[in-house]
This record gives structure tokens, C-alpha cells and sequence, in this order.
């Protein structure tokens, strides 16, 4: 079992920056593929970024690509998600994901074996 606990969201005006956090607990972190999902209300859940075991790969969705970065720090159990130029459109909340499945980069949801709570994210114009 993992349990994922995401933190760092809030309200930013457009432009800004925001850095999400998700603490997982377990000695087993660093077997896992890790991935950023968000889901806007009224829409369906999306992909937004993952990230391989030791780190060494990351996927992101063209709707953030150069803009989102996803890394990880397995010591500390730690993914994080650094989100620069924020948009309105990018209002949602914010979940991360582990899978233990796979060794490669994961962007299907259903891939997924553990999933935080959420944190909200809103961007103001």
C-alpha cells in the first residue's frame, strides 16, 4: 500500500508560480512510476506529467510542456510538480498517482494504482 498526500496548491494570479508537493508513504517510493493528473470542474480528468522510477524520464501533456516540470527526490519520498506561467485554464485540481506496474513513463490514468486526495489549484486572469 501507498498513501499519497499532495500539499502546495492555492490561488495565483495568471503568470505566476506554484509548486505542488506529494509525500508518499512506504519504504517501496522509488519502484514506482509517479504521475501529476487535474481535473476542472465540469471536465474530465487529465494527464498532465509523469516521471520514471530513478527520474530519468518525464512525459508531459502539450498543454504544459515547457511550462510544468515534474521531478522527484526518492529520498524524501517526494514527487513535486513546478508549475510556471499559470493560465486560468489551468484551474483544477491537482492529484498525484503511483504505478507500480510499469518502468516507463505512464500517461493513462487507469495505469494508475494509488491516488492522492487532491489539492486545488486556481488561476485567476
Amino acid at each position: 500500500q501507498v498513501q499519497l498526500v499532495e500539499s502546495g496548491g492555492g490561488l495565483m494570479q495568471a503568470g505566476g508560480s506554484l509548486r505542488l508537493s506529494c509525500a508518499a508513504s512506504g519504504r517501496t517510493f522509488s519502484s514506482y512510476v509517479m504521475g501529476w493528473f487535474r481535473q476542472a470542474p465540469g471536465k474530465e480528468r487529465e494527464f498532465v506529467a509523469t516521471i520514471t522510477r530513478g527520474g530519468g524520464r518525464t512525459y508531459y501533456a502539450d498543454s504544459v510542456k515547457g511550462r510544468f516540470t515534474i521531478s522527484r527526490d526518492n529520498a524524501k519520498n517526494t514527487v513535486y510538480l513546478e508549475m510556471n506561467s499559470l493560465k486560468p485554464e489551468d484551474t483544477a485540481v491537482y492529484y498525484c498517482a503511483a504505478s507500480g506496474r510499469y518502468s516507463i513513463p505512464v500517461t493513462s490514468g487507469g495505469h494508475y494504482d494509488y491516488w492522492g486526495q487532491g489539492t486545488q489549484v486556481t488561476v485567476s486572469s
